[in-house]
């Protein structure tokens, strides 16, 4: 009896573990999180504090909790098809709909917690985030099975609001910083249409009516290329206002040169890249070389003539 325990417990655990799909997101959360929080203390020469912490936890718990809603509520459309079920715990009965259930909303009180210690407009700004990742997934609402609002809802929840997070629970007053929250919004979603690039056949078979269906290959793979054309284009902007410090270019130049010397040929889905999307690997391996490199300067870890 005690050994049958023993051995239930790791394994729930694990499933859990799985359930938050934290390697699809963390790689993410992580710099656009500290970046909105150095955009906000760099112009004080200021350094971080303890509620840098509480916003990635935040922030990582949000993004832990739109997966995980994500998974429960296309478990019995992923039953249908066995590389998805294997995929998803709740489809392939490793977790019930129940328990699912009860742990995304663990992650969600708990991001609302954590929000709540960083400061009032970190807190709304969180609750906004939350918001928009239950209401994308879940029904009868599912923005992300609706044609516009299915973009806009992912670039905002995934990239825009967790910059905004991080830098409102240090300043109110964003003045240029806005291009940045722009710049990452605008990555998200070319992200977001690459996505339904790669899953147009299956989307259009299901009778989805999202932006790429409605508007074509054609259509979403311009509309992807503009997506980066502007995230590019707001980036630019807020490097000649001065928003970052000068020598994270030579970072960013390092980071690029090693990653160049290797071959990437899988998109972050671990799919064979297509339209762009071997950049998407190197791209958020330099991120986050940028973004830790500027957060330990910042706390004088790290001393960069």
């Amino acid at each position: 009896m005690q050994s049958g325990s023993a051995g239930i417990i790791p394994q729930s655990l694990a499933a859990a573990l799985r359930l938050t799909r934290w390697r699809e997101h963390v790689p993410f959360t992580l710099p656009l999180t500290i970046v909105g929080a150095l955009l906000a203390t760099e112009p004080q020469a200021a350094s971080v504090d303890w509620r840098l912490l509480a916003v990635l936890l935040a922030n990582v718990l949000t993004m832990s909790f739109a997966f995980a809603i994500n998974d429960v509520e296309d478990s019995p459309d992923d039953a249908l098809d066995p590389k998805k079920k294997a995929h998803n715990v709740i489809s392939s009965g490793l977790l019930s709909r129940r328990q699912g259930l009860a742990i995304a909303y663990s992650f969600f009180l708990l991001a609302l917690l954590f929000y709540a210690a960083a400061g009032v407009l970190t807190l709304l700004l969180g609750a906004l985030t939350l918001a928009l990742s239950y209401l994308y997934s879940a029904h009868p609402f599912r923005l992300k099975a609706k044609p516009i609002s299915d973009v806009l809802s992912h670039a905002l929840m995934l990239s825009g609001l967790l910059v905004a997070n991080g830098y409102f629970a240090y300043d109110s007053e964003p003045g240029a910083v806005w291009l940045v929250f722009g710049a990452a919004t605008a990555f998200s979603a070319y992200g977001q249409f690459y996505n339904q690039l790669e899953d147009y056949e299956l989307d259009k078979q299901a009778g989805l009516r999202n932006t790429a269906v409605l508007l074509g290959k054609g259509g979403t793979a311009l509309l992807g290329n503009l997506s980066i054309a502007l995230a590019l284009g707001c980036l630019l902007a807020a490097i000649l206002q001065g928003l970052f410090p000068d020598w994270l270019g030579i970072v960013l130049i390092i980071g690029i040169g090693a990653c160049s010397v290797f071959p990437w040929e899988l998109d972050m889905r671990g799919n064979r890249a297509s339209h762009g999307g071997n950049i998407q690997r190197p791209g958020l391996l330099v991120a986050n070389f940028a973004a830790f490199t500027w957060l330990a300067v910042n706390l004088g870890l790290l001393t960069i003539a």
